[in-house]
């Protein structure tokens, strides 16, 4: 597994390089942001690390470039910064996962492993949901003939729901799916990307496909 790990601090990178080569990581490592985004859009990776808080270009900025070049490499943030204002700003500029320091090696491990395991499931063509049309493998979504603009995240819940149309999904089941097979955080994340699909994908079409049921979860229809 081909690793970028992009943080500026050297003792703590030079532990996490001896642990994750342990591990089965081939780690590259760039001390600040505008050598990691070089990196990131010049070699091929199974999963970016990235941290927040770098030199030259923050992680923000970094992450942004390399979804912006096309470029769907797993991104796990890790940051000294904790809340869920700075997670959501990072799960927003297109990173798949969120992790704040200090934090387990263990835990990190997992994730890793996780979100190379999920970049790796085989891609599902295109997913249809009446006029509602979904390519995993371009990351696109229609409304009919209309093309709708989607977070890498709203993507992937959508997705998630689309795979399970007209089941009832729950959030743990949303959360782990799109966030991590352990995440155990707080699920009213699974509602601000839920809020925010109806907004692009339901509203402005006077639809309502994304119906809630309260304490079971969520259902994607054709009819709604």
């Amino acid at each position: 597994m081909h690793l970028l790990m992009v943080e500026d601090d050297v003792r703590l990178a030079g532990l996490l390089c001896r642990g994750l080569a342990d591990e089965g990581f081939e780690v590259d490592w760039a001390a600040d942001g505008s050598e990691g985004l070089r990196r990131a859009l010049s070699d091929a990776y199974d999963v970016i690390m990235l941290d927040v808080m770098l030199p030259g270009l923050h992680g923000y900025g970094v992450c942004a470039k390399v979804r912006e070049a096309g470029n769907t490499t797993p991104i796990l943030m890790l940051t000294a910064k904790a809340g869920e204002y700075d997670e959501a700003e990072g799960l927003e500029t297109g990173a798949d996962d969120y992790l704040a320091k200090p934090f387990s090696f263990v835990v990190l491990t997992a994730r890793l492993k996780a979100l190379v395991r999920r970049a790796g499931r085989p891609a599902t063509a295109v997913l249809k949901v009446g006029d509602l049309r979904i390519e995993p493998v371009s990351l696109r979504c229609w409304r009919a003939d209309e093309e709708v603009s989607l977070t890498t995240k709203e993507f992937a819940v959508l997705a998630t729901l689309a795979e399970r149309a007209g089941e009832v999904v729950t959030k743990t089941d949303i959360a782990r799916r799109v966030w991590d097979e352990y995440y155990d955080g707080d699920l009213n994340v699974v509602e601000v990307y839920v809020s925010a699909l109806r907004r692009k994908i339901d509203a402005p079409f006077g639809r309502r496909s994304i119906r809630t049921l309260r304490g079971a979860g969520y259902r994607l229809s054709a009819d709604g």
